[in-house]
């Protein structure tokens, strides 16, 4: 192990004793304004502002659309910095420029260079990591930066930019005590990151929402659209490694055939939902790029951002299948794209943290899988038993395991070659089986 490796150990100790992380411990962690980040960021000289961005919320997709974006800006020789959230295994997943992470000694660095700020303006975990990845950007000369948001929009710590283009991929029920208990309430505050005079995309379109998007992008002068309305996933074809899709462009007609490397359903939506984000940075001008470079730009995600934890097969017979699906809208997606199973055939182990409203949730798992549930090894996490307790009244059958892995050996242990073992319900689950990058 290098010196910087055994500092940046340090440091990684150090700054999770120090700062409460909402991926660790929940709600105490959350910060409703975004005081602290500006004081961060005012005092590094403001690091946000000498790089271009484009800014991304949703409750779901939202990671996947990331990567697609940076892999489109990387084909187009744009240096490109990812900040994304939350992490499987290092923090350090979140600050990335291409595939590569931030560098412990750059953590050593700011970290040493600023703990006198950051003791005095005692920030949470996500504030401090949205100031780092900023503040290394700058000092990397990035030409732009795909900037995922935390859980919200308006009161989130990236919320301090001004984007070239905004995104928002869709809004359903995901941390409602923060956003609010409708639809309509949860867009408005998803909705934060709109600015004036910028442009902005929004991914689905939904009765509920679309009007809360209409009127704060008409009060702002934001030109909107809706990749839903531009854009039709007609067919859509499994294969090794990825999966074929054929999109119709609705204002022309033509079909678009593509290949991408990310698997699973739900990833059309999101393709929609990139495709008009290509159309809207040509007709902006910020982005000259043909159709074949950003079809192009899909074929490799994984390997030119090191993309990971969403469809991600990890074992073949029985395969092995992870994914960070967690929330009622995700996990139906995940379901339906699951059809080739019979419920028999389906060991799912599952997980989820303690402040999650379990009775949406649980209602959407099939009622006849082989359930394994567990906890991840984090404070947040819903003790095994407790989980059990709540499924079976809810219908389901299974036993739980104190560790995740000791699950996922059980699972194996009792499934056929052509069963699939699922892993999902919560990102620190899934974390924990990962293979090692």
């Amino acid at each position: 192990m290098s010196h910087w490796q055994k500092a940046y150990r340090q440091v990684q100790a150090d700054l999770f004793a120090m700062l409460p992380m909402f991926q660790r411990v929940g709600p105490v962690a959350y910060k409703k304004d975004l005081t602290n980040t500006m004081a961060l960021l005012d005092a590094l000289g403001n690091p946000e502002r000498q790089f271009e961005v484009i800014h991304i919320a949703g409750t779901n997709g939202k990671g996947s659309l990331t990567h697609m974006i940076a892999s489109l800006c990387m084909h187009h020789h744009r240096k490109t910095g990812l900040y994304t959230s939350p992490h499987y295994r290092d923090f350090r997943e979140r600050i990335k420029i291409g595939s590569e992470l931030i560098p412990p000694s750059e953590v050593v660095s700011f970290v040493s260079e600023h703990r006198a700020l950051i003791e005095e303006v005692q920030p949470s975990f996500f504030e401090l990591t949205v100031a780092m990845a900023f503040w290394y950007f700058a000092r990397q000369k990035v030409d732009v930066a795909i900037v995922e948001t935390g859980m919200g929009g308006r009161l989130d710590s990236t919320n301090v930019v001004h984007p070239v283009l905004s995104v928002i991929t869709n809004i359903g029920f995901d941390h409602t005590d923060f956003l609010g208990k409708t639809l309509p309430e949860i867009a408005d505050e998803k909705a934060g990151i709109i600015k004036p005079g910028v442009p902005v995309v929004i991914g689905e379109e939904h009765p509920e929402t679309a009007g809360v998007f209409l009127d704060i992008a008409r009060e702002r002068k934001s030109s909107i659209t809706f990749a839903s309305r531009a854009f039709q996933v007609m067919s859509r074809t499994p294969e090794p490694g990825g999966q074929t899709v054929v999109v119709n462009e609705r204002s022309s007609g033509r079909l678009h055939t593509f290949h991408t490397d990310l698997e699973g359903p739900y990833q059309s939506r999101n393709l929609v939902t990139y495709l008009e984000t290509v159309r809207t940075l040509e007709r902006t001008g910020w982005l000259a790029v043909d159709d074949q470079l950003a079809f192009d730009a899909l074929r490799h995600i994984r390997e030119v951002t090191r993309f990971m934890g969403r469809w991600q097969t990890i074992h073949e017979q029985p395969r092995v299948l992870v994914d960070s699906a967690h929330n009622e809208a995700g996990l139906a997606s995940l379901f339906n794209g699951l059809s080739g199973y019979r419920e028999d055939q389906l060991h799912i182990v599952f997980g989820t943290v303690r402040d999650k409203e379990l009775s949406g949730v649980l209602s959407i798992l099939p009622r006849k899988a082989n359930y394994y549930f567990s906890q991840a090894d984090v404070p947040r996490a819903l003790p095994g038993h407790d989980l059990l307790v709540a499924a079976r009244q809810a219908g389901l059958a299974g036993r739980s395991y104190a560790r995740v892995r000791g699950a996922l050996k059980a699972a194996m242990a009792r499934s056929n070659p052509d069963d699939l073992i699922l892993v999902c319900g919560s990102i620190f689950v899934v974390a924990e089986v990962l293979p090692r990058q």
